[in-house]
């Protein structure tokens, strides 16, 4: 029989099941050599991503209209919880008629007030620095929602009579985005600050999900072959930055990989003459979409010859939906499993995330 290691940790994180902790918050798990066994649970939350998100809009529509008016929208939130308020905020910004701010921070911006919906979301209820921008608008005045699975959000909540949405629990926040992203659509429109445009465009993202799962993985698979040893660099256009920000993070955690996102035609203006130094040390992926600016799509086409003077990477993601909500959740489909397939080619845990779990049980300690 093969030895196995027996591994203890004291921290509090909110990327494990519950069944990992003891009674007395301590986690434990069993490790055959340095191989997780939980290593397959990501591939089978990436495959349940359209599940998750029908699941997401039942919630979703167990939420009441709320009287409050409001002037303005912070959704705070942070990793894996937090990255759907960028996206959020990123898809309504052509459509609302009142400012949606993404804040990854402890800080609150001081204009926050009354008239401020202040969303919080953080899938573990702990999270650090959503906790502080939580205190803080609770001081402020701020009208507040919480999107949460449990932990001090949920306490906090319930102490100050906020508006709660309590989400599934137990896997890891990056995981679960469906849940976030989607909850945050719904508050807004209990607030008035959205009509229900969104209900129909999610459920055609299913939709389209579902048709296109073998085709989206085929097209993982390709990229994850071709990024293999190498750094992705992703570029878009503006409103889709958050998406590639969900890249990036994925390949990070899942796949164990740096790697980096930009946008037309901010990248126009400075990092464009960084390539004068690139190789092919690095992977470029450019992401096309039907809603792109008409202009960043030439300027897109004017660089292509730029990018593939330095790299022989040069990748190309045609996104496919027909409103920015089906891009952005077929677009985020093909990049989870992307990071999975990439996990597998570099023999990485796609589960595991010791460096993060390192830095909260040290701060825990400070």
């Amino acid at each position: 029989m093969e030895p196995f290691v027996y591994i203890e940790i004291s921290f509090k994180s909110e990327n494990l099941l519950p069944s990992h902790f003891n009674t007395n918050n301590t986690f434990s798990v069993k490790r055959k050599n340095s191989i997780s066994q939980f290593k397959h649970r990501m591939k089978k939350l990436i495959d349940n991503f359209p599940n998750q998100l029908s699941d997401a809009i039942t919630i979703g529509k167990t939420i009441a209209p709320q009287t409050k008016l409001i002037n303005n929208v912070i959704i705070a939130g942070m990793g894996g919880s937090g990255i759907g308020g960028k996206i959020v905020s990123q898809l309504l910004s052509s459509s609302s008629k009142i400012s949606i701010q993404a804040n990854a921070d402890y800080t609150l911006p001081n204009y926050a007030n009354k008239k401020t919906l202040l969303i919080i979301s953080s899938y573990s209820g702990n999270t650090e620095e959503t906790l502080s921008v939580l205190e803080a608008g609770l001081k402020q005045g701020c009208e507040i929602a919480c999107i949460s699975s449990g932990g001090k959000v949920v306490e906090i909540a319930k102490d100050n009579d906020l508006l709660l949405i309590t989400i599934p629990g137990g896997n890891p926040p990056r995981s679960m985005f469906t849940y976030s992203f989607t909850q945050q659509l719904y508050v807004l429109k209990a607030y008035g600050v959205i009509d229900g445009f969104f209900e129909s465009e999610l459920e055609q993202s299913i939709e389209l999900l579902y048709k296109e799962k073998e085709n989206i993985i085929a097209i993982a698979k390709d990229f994850a072959k071709k990024l293999k040893g190498r750094i992705p660099v992703l570029y878009s256009d503006n409103w889709l930055e958050g998406v590639t920000k969900r890249w990036c993070q994925q390949i990070n955690e899942n796949s164990k990989m740096l790697c980096w996102n930009n946008v037309f035609p901010e990248m126009n203006h400075n990092e464009l003459v960084g390539w004068e130094s690139a190789d092919n040390r690095t992977g470029f992926i450019l992401f096309r979409t039907p809603f792109d600016h008409v202009r960043t799509q030439l300027r897109m086409d004017i660089c292509m010859p730029i990018f593939n003077d330095k790299c022989d990477t040069i990748l190309t993601l045609n996104s496919k939906g027909e409103s920015k909500i089906e891009v952005a959740l077929y677009t985020i489909f093909v990049g989870d499993w992307l990071s999975w397939y990439l996990s597998e080619l570099n023999g990485v845990d796609a589960i595991e995330i010791k460096s993060i779990i390192h830095l909260k049980s040290t701060l825990d300690k400070a």
